[in-house]
C-alpha cells in the first residue's frame, strides 16, 4: 500500500498489519507462483515508498501525524475563533426537514426512511444543540422523527421493508428490514436516555432487533445489512458498523436494559461477533467499536482499547483533522493507481484525502468517552480544526462520498456533510 502523505515510522507495524492481516483470504486466494510474485512485488514497492516518505514527516505536539493535502482550513471558511451553534442548528434542521419531505425518502403508511447519513445523526446531535442554545423543548423535526420511528415499530408487521427485492435487487427486503431494526432501536434508545425511562416503543424495537439477529453462519451474532456498495454505511464494511450500533443502543438504553436476563444470550453472540471479526476491520469501524465500549463496559479489553486509541491518533493529519477515506479503506480499494499513491473512487474520480468534518467530528466525539483527556494535545488540535472549518454562512462542516463524486451543493451531495455537521456538533458540545 502506498500513501500520498508521510507516515510515522511508529505506524509501519500498523501498515504491515493492513497489508498482510486485514483479510488473509486475499493472500490465500493468490495461489499461482506468478500471482504471488506480483503481489509480493507490489507490497515491497509500497513499503519502500512509505519508508522514503519518513523524511517528510512533521511533528505536532506529542504525536507524529501525516502530511496533508490542502485542507478546508482557510479564511473563507471560518475567520472567527469560535463556532456558531445557531448556524449549525439551522443547517441540521433544514436538512432534516428536507429529508422528511423528500419523495425518495417516503415509505408506506405515511412514514419515511430513517437514513444513516441524515436522520440518525440528527437524532443524536439536535438534543445536544438544544442544551447549548437554551431551548426548552424538542424541535418539531425531532418530534416528527421520533413519531416516525415509533410508528414503524408499532406497525412492524404491517409496514413494508424500506427496500424491496423487485425494485432494489435480490435480498434487499430482508437486508433493509434487519438494518431498520438496528436503527430504530438505536434512535429510540438515544431519545429514552434523555429522560431515563425505557418506553414501550423502545422495548418493542429491541424485540424486533433480537428476532433478526443471525444465530448461525459466518456472521453469527450480527445482522443482515443493506448493501449497495456505498461505504461506510451501506457497503462491505457496514455489517460490522451495524453491530456496533446495536451494542451502543443496548448500552445507551436506560433502566439497566443491558442487564435484562432475557437478552444475555443475544449479547454473548454480539460480543463474540465483534471480537471474532475485529482484526478484519478498517479503522473507522474500530472507532465505532470504541464508542460502543464506552456505553457497554467489558466489550473491549483495556489493551485493545488503548490499541484503537493509538491507531486513531497515529492517523491524525498535520492540520489537526482526520480524513474519512484512509480510515475506511480496505483491500478492496486497491488498484493499479493506488500503488502510485493515487486512490480512486468507484467512478474513477480521485479520493478526497484532506481532513473532513465527519472523520474529525466522530473521532473527537468518541475518544473522550473512551477516557482520552480533553487536554490531550491531539484532541485540542482536532477541536481547533473543527472551529476553523465550520462554514459560518451555512453552518455546516464538509465531508464527501468515498464512493463517487457528487455535486457538493446538491441535496444528495450534502448527505456526507449532514453526518459531518452532526458529529462535529457532538464533538464540540457533548464532551465540554
Amino acid at each position: 500500500m502506498i500513501v500520498s502523505c508521510a507516515i510515522p515510522v511508529s505506524s509501519l507495524v500498523h501498515l504491515q498489519f493492513d497489508l498482510f492481516s486485514i483479510d488473509k483470504r486475499v493472500i490465500l486466494m493468490t495461489t499461482t507462483p506468478l500471482a504471488k510474485y506480483v503481489f509480493a512485488m507490489g507490497i515491497t514497492l509500497g513499503l519502500l515508498v512509505v519508508a522514503s516518505s519518513h523524511s517528510k514527516m512533521k511533528k505536532v505536539g506529542s504525536t507524529d501525524v501525516h502530511a496533508s493535502s490542502p485542507s478546508l482550513d482557510s479564511p473563507g471558511i471560518a475567520a472567527a475563533n469560535s463556532w456558531d451553534p445557531k448556524a449549525a442548528a439551522s443547517y441540521l434542521d433544514q436538512r432534516e426537514r428536507w429529508w422528511m419531505g423528500w419523495q425518495e425518502a417516503a415509505r408506506d403508511h405515511g412514514t419515511f426512511c430513517v437514513s444513516c447519513h441524515t436522520a440518525v445523526p440528527y437524532a443524536l446531535a439536535r438534543p445536544a444543540l438544544r442544551k447549548v442554545l437554551g431551548e426548552q423543548t424538542p424541535t418539531d423535526n425531532e418530534r416528527l422523527l421520533l413519531e416516525n420511528v415509533a410508528k414503524r415499530v408499532r406497525l412492524w408487521k404491517e409496514v413494508a421493508p424500506v427496500y424491496n427485492d423487485k425494485k432494489d435487487g435480490p435480498n434487499k427486503g430482508v437486508e433493509s428490514r434487519a438494518t431498520e431494526a438496528v436503527l430504530n432501536a438505536f434512535v429510540l434508545a438515544s431519545f429514552d436516555s434523555q429522560n431515563g425511562k425505557l418506553s414501550n416503543d423502545t422495548r418493542a424495537a429491541f424485540e424486533n432487533l433480537w428476532v433478526l439477529q443471525q444465530t448461525t453462519g459466518e456472521n453469527k451474532g450480527a445482522w443482515l445489512w443493506q448493501l449497495f456498495d456505498l461505504n461506510p454505511w451501506e457497503g462491505n464494511i457496514s455489517p460490522y458498523y451495524g453491530a456496533t450500533l446495536a451494542a451502543i443502543a443496548v448500552g445507551t438504553a436506560p433502566e439497566s436494559y443491558s442487564s435484562a436476563p432475557e437478552i444475555q444470550n443475544n449479547l454473548k453472540l454480539l460480543r463474540d461477533y465483534l471480537d471474532r471479526e475485529y482484526s478484519a476491520q478498517p479503522t473507522i469501524n474500530r472507532v465505532t467499536l470504541l464508542w460502543a465500549s464506552a456505553k457497554f463496559p467489558g466489550l473491549l479489553s483495556p489493551a485493545r482499547q488503548k490499541s484503537i486509541v493509538d491507531e486513531v491518533l497515529s492517523r491524525q493529519k498535520v492540520d489537526g483533522g482526520w480524513s474519512l477515506f484512509p480510515l475506511a479503506r480496505t483491500w478492496r480499494d486497491w488498484g493499479p493507481s493506488s500503488l502510485l499513491g493515487k486512490w480512486k473512487r468507484d467512478d474513477g474520480t480521485p479520493q478526497d484525502l484532506q481532513s473532513d468534518g465527519l472523520a474529525t467530528g466522530l473521532i473527537l466525539f468518541v475518544l473522550p468517552q473512551a477516557g482520552v483527556s480533553r487536554e490531550n494535545v491531539e484532541l485540542k488540535q482536532g477541536r481547533d480544526w473543527l472551529v476553523r472549518n465550520q462554514n459560518k454562512t451555512e453552518g455546516l462542516w464538509l465531508a464527501s462520498s468515498v464512493n463517487k463524486r457528487r455535486e457538493p451543493s446538491s441535496n444528495v451531495g450534502r448527505f456526507m456533510s449532514d453526518a459531518a455537521t452532526a458529529f462535529a456538533v457532538l464533538a464540540l458540545t457533548e464532551n465540554n
